[in-house]
């Protein structure tokens, strides 16, 4: 089951980084302003926010396998639709779709697994089934740059073919039928917190986009969709808290402690892993003076690091619990940025990718436990809420983030032109960054701890938390 759902989503994840790399390209390709071909990546953000809400009613109404087959279809005939474009705004359309249908896939991944595995072995499942989206921020440039290399920015479509067509197939064979029965009861859309959430989740992610260097926080782009985000999304969670029942994610899952706490470090864990990801290559291009395609690969290290992590925190995770794990985790990862905030323009090459490699090991591991954690000692019914709770919260996090530490940059850049004055600008950024990861650090605390497996009347186990905390229960 896990096989299935990562081949399925490879494209999803790989797909929200993959064009960042081309859009150069695309912009001397149909001569139009960069401004305008941003939105080849920033719509397609949009959409999968406004989406992921959607994922656990559907699943309730159609069932999980159903809804997983019809998403990644949609995905397949977005990406083939992508790569036919004939202008920017049938790209920008085209890549919408593809949005629409992966918005409901990620969140859907995480609950299939975590209904499946019934609280048993978290560890083990979240090592399994974070594997793409760890992976997928850092290596969908590399991937990105070496298609590009070899063929036209239409490849960077194509190559989802082979992962919707395969995962498909799988899904078909190998997850189970659970379509409600006739007779069930029908859950209900909630169209209010629809109309409230969804479009507040995407106004708040395109305020933080237009963060560049010559707009910030103040300015009437970013300021005027962030207000009308953050009244939207209040105006949601007051409702939410006033409804019993039938709320389109149940707010109240924030009363489970393992919840709360694993959403703010998966925030804090998006800034870390987002904003890094906009600064290394940023680093590499404008001081170093690298390509695209040499920018990409000399991230390699750190991906590989986050593949060697997947194993070991999954394993340590069932044998002393989340709450360790996360703290030796982001310890390491604020104490392994340190080095990237003495960058000069002159570091040595091998040593940048060692910390690049340690890093990765940290940060990889830093992401499962949280992951894990937010589904300690919850019912079957509770889990597709989780999933998408957290699945926002760490969006979020990547794109303030990414906000952040690029104002930090441009101010401290200024009108700078030399490398080593360039250098300089990064360091500062880089700091910025050490500290809203150790920010993380005595937060870790508050994650559940280990989990013991108990045996219900109706024969399922499921994990409870030591603690003493009810609500971590």
């Amino acid at each position: 089951m896990a096989i299935t759902l990562i081949v399925g989503a490879l494209g999803v994840v790989f797909d929200t980084t993959i064009v960042s790399v081309a859009l150069n390209g695309l912009a001397k390709d149909f001569d139009a302003p960069l401004s305008t071909i941003q939105w080849v990546s920033t719509g397609y953000m949009l959409a999968v926010f406004v989406t992921i809400p959607l994922a656990g009613w559907a699943q309730s109404r159609i069932g999980g396998r159903r809804l997983w087959i019809v998403a990644l279809g949609a995905f397949l005939v977005g990406s083939l639709l992508s790569a036919l474009a004939w202008s920017v705004t049938s790209l920008v359309v085209f890549r919408l779709v593809q949005g629409l249908a992966g918005g409901v896939m990620m969140p859907l991944m995480y609950t299939l697994l975590m209904q499946a595995a019934k609280g048993r072995n978290i560890g083990k499942v979240m090592a399994v089934i974070t594997v793409p989206t760890a992976l997928g921020p850092i290596l969908g440039p590399v991937l990105g740059g070496l298609i590009l290399h070899l063929a036209d920015w239409r490849w960077l479509f194509f190559v989802n073919i082979p992962f919707c067509v395969v995962g498909m197939w799988l899904a078909r064979r190998t997850l189970l039928d659970d379509r409600p029965a006739p007779d069930s009861p029908r859950t209900r859309l909630d169209v209010v917190g629809l109309l409230l959430l969804c479009p507040g989740s995407a106004a708040l992610l395109y305020g933080l986009s237009q963060v560049d260097g010559s707009t910030d926080f103040a300015g009437a782009r970013v300021l005027v969709p962030l207000l009308a985000g953050l009244v939207l999304v209040g105006g949601f969670i007051a409702r939410a808290l006033a409804l019993d029942t039938g709320s389109l994610v149940d707010v109240r899952m924030f009363r489970h402690r393992s919840v709360a706490s694993s959403s703010t470090l998966l925030f804090l864990g998006g800034i870390s892993l987002f904003g890094s990801m906009t600064l290394l290559p940023l680093y590499f291009q404008q001081v170093r003076g690298a390509p695209p395609l040499d920018a990409g690969l000399l991230l390699i290290p750190q991906g590989v690091g986050a593949l060697v992590a997947r194993g070991l925190a999954g394993k340590y995770m069932d044998s002393v619990g989340p709450r360790v794990v996360a703290l030796v985790a982001f310890a390491f990862v604020a104490a392994s940025t340190v080095p990237f905030a003495f960058v000069t323009a002159e570091t040595n090459e091998v040593l940048f990718m060692a910390a690049l490699f340690i890093r990765g090991i940290a940060l990889g591991a830093a992401m499962i436990a949280p992951m894990g954690a937010a589904f300690v000692g919850l019912e079957h019914q509770e889990i597709p809420d989780a999933s998408i709770i957290t699945r926002v919260a760490q969006q979020i996090g990547g794109a303030v983030g990414v906000a952040v530490l690029v104002v930090v940059l441009q101010q401290n850049i200024g009108d700078a032109h030399t490398p080593g004055a360039l250098a300089g600008g990064f360091d500062h950024a880089f700091w910025w960054c050490v500290a809203l990861t150790a920010a993380a650090v005595p937060l870790c605390l508050l994650l559940p701890g280990l989990p013991e497996p108990t045996a219900p009347a109706d024969g399922k186990a499921r994990g409870t938390d030591r603690t003493t905390d009810s609500s971590a229960q």
